[in-house]
């Protein structure tokens, strides 16, 4: 059982509770008969990136059972195409890893429904950024666009229109359209959350609160700010955010099999970016909550919050913090049940989303964990654990990292937020 965290229950759970019990964000990967709700292909949403040549797919495994993206061309016509394993000789963009292309087994045994059936997955090699998009990093886009985030908007009650009935949005209080976004509550009554088991959708919300004046310029609160934190991954950005930054810099975001490969650095079948035991020597590897969540933070890896980029070991292919810190927003639209009939050449998700929890919820894919994660509740820093996003919610503990195709790098290098290393000095510096 997971809990994605929608921006709707969190925000209207201090407002009224009549029904809303079912937007509560309980992913327990059950069935269910709800009609997918109709939202925007991929194609439509990230720009031309995402209907660009660096999405050719291939898959004669494709059922009617899950959408395929439209980018998945029937047959098998890339079968003889050679995947694109090297680096072009061109400068690479800054702060950029080149992730050689290849083949490898998707999914995992270790956890939930949705990652299964493991599948063989081939892709062409892709440039990723070797760490999260740093708060300095979104404060130059910030600055040099005006860009403004979904958190620093004051919600309006249509925002809510295809989530919540006529009557519902009209019993929303006016004074709680505030900007603001999703924090960890504190103060939660601890007598009222259970020990020992799993806790319920509705008791999970005892946990977060929407803070008025929360974003990405004051992570924990209008009185917070990032003077000392620029060097952190930042959060609070929605996908919307995220995929206009990517528009600024030329990129786009990683698709879910680009993520999960990329996580993987060129081992097969681990459960970790570094192997199968999670604290090997008895030292940490990632950023993660150590103690029993979310009663107590023994802080043992020395960070209570999200840590500096690249504060930890980078795995096999250069990237930093594939697992923990902070959650990653990926490309993909989420299914529960995509894996069953994803394409096996460069799969770019579904053309919709469908949770059968939350089915008028459209999610985005989420990776990596973060440092809210911990053993007993949530194994997200696994390479193989998927989480979905209310495409509408930033958090305090989920940011981003971007990718790039080379059949789209003349497109990057006309992009106003463009900057690229000499290719004569390709060596991968964390957060240049």
């Amino acid at each position: 059982m997971r809990f994605s965290v929608p921006v709707l229950a969190v925000f209207l759970s201090t407002c009224f509770v009549a029904g809303v019990s079912g937007l509560c964000g309980c992913a327990d990967d059950s069935a269910s008969d709800s009609t997918v709700p109709a939202v925007p292909t991929a194609d439509q949403s990230q720009g031309d990136d995402s209907a660009s040549s660096d999405s050719v797919t291939d898959s004669d495994e494709v059922g009617s059972g899950a959408a395929v993206s439209e980018n998945a061309a029937p047959g098998n016509a890339d079968a003889a195409v050679p995947v694109i394993t090297d680096e072009p000789p061109v400068d690479r963009p800054t702060g950029m890893v080149w992730v050689p292309g290849g083949k490898f087994s998707m999914g995992g045994t270790e956890g939930f429904p949705d990652e299964l059936p493991i599948h063989e997955t081939e892709l062409d090699g892709f440039w990723m950024d070797a760490t999260e998009v740093t708060v300095a990093e979104f404060k130059r886009f910030a600055d040099a666009t005006g860009y403004v985030t979904v958190a620093e908007r004051k919600p309006k009650r249509e925002d809510f229109a295809d989530q919540l009935t006529p009557e519902q949005l009209a019993a929303i209080p006016e004074d709680v359209l505030v900007p603001g976004s999703i924090c960890f509550n504190p103060d939660f009554d601890r007598s009222t959350f259970p020990e020992g088991r799993r806790p319920t959708p509705a008791e999970i919300y005892l946990v977060w609160m929407y803070k008025n004046g929360a974003n990405w310029r004051h992570p924990d609160g209008p009185d917070s700010g990032i003077e000392d934190r620029l060097d952190q991954p930042v959060t609070h950005v929605s996908w919307s955010d995220c995929t206009a930054y990517c528009e600024w810099a030329g990129k786009r975001l990683p698709t879910e099999a680009e993520w999960e490969y990329a996580a993987r650095g060129g081992r097969d079948q681990e459960t970790y970016p570094w192997g199968n035991d999670r604290e090997p020597g008895g030292r940490w590897m990632t950023n993660i909550w150590q103690g029993e969540w979310p009663f107590k933070n023994l802080i043992q890896d020395g960070h209570e919050k999200a840590s500096p980029v690249a504060s930890y070991e980078a795995n096999g292919y250069g990237l930093y913090d594939m697992s923990g810190n902070v959650w990653e927003w990926c490309h993909d639209w989420y299914r529960d049940d995509y894996y069953k009939h994803s394409p096996r050449r460069n799969p770019f998700g579904p053309v919709d989303s469908f949770d059968p929890n939350e089915p008028n919820i459209p999610k985005r894919i989420q990776r990596g964990g973060s440092f809210m994660c911990n053993a007993n509740y949530c194994t997200g820093y696994r390479v193989a654990a998927r989480m979905k996003g209310d495409v509408m919610s930033g958090t305090w503990h989920c940011g981003f990292r971007t990718a790039l195709s080379p059949a789209t790098y003349e497109k990057f290098r006309q992009a106003p937020g463009v900057r690229v290393r000499s290719n004569m000095t390709k060596a991968a510096t964390a957060g240049q």
